[in-house]
């Protein structure tokens, strides 16, 4: 989840930066097709979105390693 989700941030923000560059990627190339409004919430939400899962992603590594110490005692 946290690799995904670093790949999403990475593309949201990429596309945000890029879209002020006046370029955008290969890849996602489609959002603006409908309309500038909804390609700026497409690129907001692919970054929080990706924010998130990279944040449980993290938070996800860290619990198996505090059960397993715990199984053990």
């Amino acid at each position: 989840m946290k690799s995904i989700g670093g790949l999403l941030l990475l593309f949201g923000l990429g596309s945000i930066v890029l879209n002020y560059l006046g370029r955008e990627f290969t890849l996602l190339s489609w959002i603006d097709s409908w309309g500038p409004e909804a390609g700026w919430a497409i690129r907001i939400g692919m970054a929080v979105v990706g924010a998130g899962l990279w944040f449980v992603g993290n938070m996800a590594e860290g619990e198996p390693a505090e059960e397993s110490e715990e199984a053990t005692e």
